[in-house]
C-alpha cells in the first residue's frame, strides 16, 4: 500500500507542474470516493496495480488489427498484452474465443451486433451472390444485402424492467441497426417470464434474441434462453456487464452463467469484475473470426494500456480471493435488501439475488430524482432508476439503483451494510417534495430534515473509517 501510494503521490506532482487544476480534480475525486458510501451499481474500486497499468507508454502505440496481423509495425508488446488479457478471459469464464479491444460496454455490444450479422447475414449473402468480401459486389447486390442487413429483429429485455438502452433501443445505435422489440417482467411479481418470452419470440421471430440488464435484482436462466433462441432460430446473445464479477467469482454457475448457453457474450471489464474501464467479447467458435474484426469494423484503434489492464483485472480475477469477494457481494446484497424490507423500504421483486437492488422510492412520496439527490446531500451515492411501468418516466423515475460491489470492496459485511440500510431509509423518511412554482409538488425539488444530512455524513464517516 505505502510502495502504492508513493507511486500515485509521485504521478501527482509532475501533473501539477503541467495542468494543478487536473491535479486537483483528481485529489477532489479521491476524496469524495473515500468519504462517502458508493451505491452505484456499476462503480467499484480498480486495484492499484490496475490503474497504475493503464498509465504508461502502451498508450502512445497504434495497433490496428488483430494479435500478429497488425496494420502498424512494433507491435509485438501489444500482441503480447491483448494474449494475455485474452487468455486470462477465456480460462476465467470457460470461454472458447475472447475479445479485448472495446473501449467500452457499448463497444462491445456492437461489436456483437456486427458480428452476428456478419455471420448470420453477410456471409451468406455474400456466398450466394458467389463473392468473398462486399467490395466484390455489384451495386445491386450490394443494395440488396444493405436492406438484408438493415431488416433484422431484435429482441430484448424492456427499458423499465431494468434492460439497456445498447439493446436495440432508438436512443442508441443499436435502435438504428435492428427493428426492436421487448419482453417485460410479470406485473405482480415484477419477475422475468420465460413463457412470455418465448411467445413473444415465436411472434416477433428476431435474429437476435438478448437477454442481461442494468437494473433487474434477480437471476436469469441462461439455459432457458437458449430455448427459446434454438426454437426461433435466433443468435442467443447475453449482455454480462454488471453481473461479471459473479459469473467469475462463481456465484452464477450451471444455467445461471451465461457464458455456455449464448451464443455471444459481452461485458465492460469494470463494475463488478473490478477492473479498468473497458469491454469485452466472448463467443463459440464459429463466430470468432467476426468478432475479431472490431476494428475497423466498429471501434478505433486499440488502446494497448487498458488492454493490459484488463490483463492484469483478469489475473487478479482468477485468484481465490475473488471468489470470496464474489460471494460476499451476493451476500451483502441480501443483507441490504432485507434491512430496507424490514425497516419498511419497497424493492422491486421483493428482494435480490444478484449484486443489486431497486427501491420503489414512491412509498415514501417521491421520485427517483428526489430520493437521489436527497441521498447524495447526506453521503449516500445511488442513481435513479425506472422501475416497472414507471408513472415518472426514465427523467425523473420512481426508483432508486443501489449496488453492492464498490462497498464490499472497502471491506463492508453483514454489520455494515445493515447500518446502511438504517440510513438509507432514514433519509427518504425525512425527506419531502418541494412545492413546485406553478402549484402542487416539484418531481425535482425536495425538502430534507434539518440535521439529517449532517448525521447521516457522520454514521457514513464512521463507518468508512472502521
Amino acid at each position: 500500500a505505502k510502495t502504492a501510494s508513493a507511486a500515485y503521490q509521485s504521478a501527482l506532482e509532475v501533473i501539477v507542474a503541467v495542468e494543478p487544476n487536473v491535479a486537483g480534480a483528481i485529489r477532489a475525486e479521491l476524496a469524495d470516493q473515500r468519504s462517502s458510501l458508493k451505491l452505484i451499481a456499476s462503480e467499484n474500486y480498480a486495484s492499484p496495480a490496475v490503474l497504475l497499468t493503464m498509465g504508461n507508454w502502451l498508450s502512445d502505440k497504434y495497433a490496428e488489427g488483430t494479435i500478429g496481423h497488425r496494420f502498424y509495425a512494433a507491435c509485438q508488446n501489444i500482441d503480447t498484452v491483448e494474449q494475455l488479457a485474452a487468455d486470462h478471459a477465456k480460462a476465467l469464464f470457460g470461454a472458447p474465443h475472447a475479445y479485448v479491444q472495446p473501449h467500452s460496454g457499448i463497444d462491445a455490444n456492437l461489436v456483437a451486433f456486427w458480428a452476428i450479422l456478419a455471420q448470420r447475414v453477410e456471409s451468406p449473402a455474400l456466398a450466394e451472390a458467389g463473392a468473398k468480401h462486399v467490395n466484390d459486389l455489384s451495386e445491386d447486390d450490394w443494395q440488396t444485402l444493405r436492406k438484408a442487413l438493415g431488416d433484422q429483429r431484435a429482441l430484448g429485455m424492456s427499458l423499465d424492467a431494468g434492460g439497456h438502452l445498447t439493446h436495440g433501443f432508438r436512443p442508441n445505435i443499436s435502435g438504428k441497426m435492428f427493428h426492436q422489440s421487448s419482453y417485460g417482467t410479470n406485473p405482480e411479481t415484477g419477475l422475468l417470464d420465460y413463457d412470455d418470452v418465448a411467445a413473444k419470440a415465436r411472434e416477433f421471430r428476431p435474429l437476435v434474441l438478448i437477454a442481461g440488464y442494468s437494473a433487474y435484482p434477480r437471476r436469469i436462466d441462461f439455459a432457458k434462453m437458449r430455448e427459446i433462441a434454438d426454437e426461433v432460430g435466433a443468435t442467443l446473445m447475453v449482455d454480462m456487464a454488471h453481473f461479471a464479477g459473479l459469473v467469475a467469482g462463481k456465484v452464477f454457475t450451471g444455467d445461471f452463467d451465461p457464458v455456455p448457453h449464448a451464443h455471444v457474450t459481452t461485458t465492460t471489464t469494470h463494475k463488478s469484475l473490478r477492473g479498468p474501464r473497458g469491454g469485452l467479447v466472448l463467443c463459440q467458435p464459429e463466430y470468432a473470426d467476426a468478432v475479431d474484426r472490431g476494428c475497423p469494423m466498429v471501434l478505433g484503434g486499440p488502446l494497448g494500456n487498458v488492454m493490459a489492464a484488463k490483463a492484469v483485472a483478469l489475473a487478479e480475477a482468477r485468484q481465490p480471493m475473488f471468489a470470496t469477494y464474489a460471494q460476499n457481494v451476493a451476500a451483502n446484497a441480501v443483507t441490504l435488501a432485507e434491512g430496507l424490507m424490514r425497516r419498511g423500504a419497497r424493492l422491486v421483486t421483493g428482494g435480490t439475488d444478484n449484486h443489486l437492488a431497486l427501491i420503489d422510492v414512491s412509498t415514501f412520496g417521491l421520485t427517483g430524482r428526489q430520493a437521489e439527490s436527497a441521498l447524495l446531500d447526506s453521503g449516500i451515492v445511488t442513481n435513479r432508476n425506472a422501475i416497472p411501468r414507471d408513472p415518472n418516466g426514465a427523467w425523473y423515475t420512481s426508483g432508486v439503483r443501489i449496488g453492492m460491489p464498490a462497498l464490499t470492496s472497502r471491506g463492508f459485511g453483514a454489520a455494515e451494510f445493515d447500518q446502511v440500510a438504517e440510513l438509507i431509509v432514514d433519509v427518504l423518511s425525512s425527506t419531502t417534495p418541494a412545492a413546485a412554482p406553478s402549484g402542487g409538488s416539484s418531481k425535482a425539488k425536495y425538502v430534507l430534515a434539518d440535521g439529517v444530512a449532517a448525521k447521516t455524513h457522520a454514521a457514513a464517516n464512521e463507518l468508512l473509517e472502521a
